[in-house]
């Protein structure tokens, strides 16, 4: 695997991709980036598979935009990394709103199969705003 420091940056755009308006109502892209086994529990507390996540995704419209900050990536084992960040979106008049806590444990694939990572884990805590 790749040195922490060159892997932040491609973990982090593959995260902040999930975050856009484009790939989450896309369904082959969100589910190119999940996981077959991919779970999430989310801020609301509710476990979430991997269908029910992409059935959802592909529903959103008008979603404010998601901002992230102080992302931090650690190794947990070979192909496999967490990652952890602050969330927030702004509302109506630019004040920030719906901040949370959030990790995601990040697969790679087999070389013979490419080597990608997908996204295997993710929770989302709310914290006050």
């Amino acid at each position: 695997m790749n040195d922490i420091a060159q892997l932040l940056p491609v973990i982090q755009l593959l995260e902040v991709k999930l975050h856009q308006s484009a790939t989450r109502n896309d369904a082959n892209l969100v589910g190119e980036l999940l996981h077959d086994d991919f779970e999430e529990i989310g801020c609301s507390g509710l476990h979430y598979d991997r269908q029910q996540t992409i059935a959802a995704l592909k529903l959103e419209s008008g979603q404010p935009e998601i901002f992230a900050e102080e992302f931090k990536l650690v190794k947990i084992a070979d192909g496999a990394v967490l990652l952890r960040y602050k969330s927030f979106q702004r509302d109506t008049d630019g004040s920030i709103v719906r901040r949370a806590e959030r990790s995601s444990i990040w697969l790679q694939s087999s070389q013979e199969s490419g080597g990608h990572w997908q996204m295997r884990f993710h929770q989302g805590t709310q914290i006050e705003d």
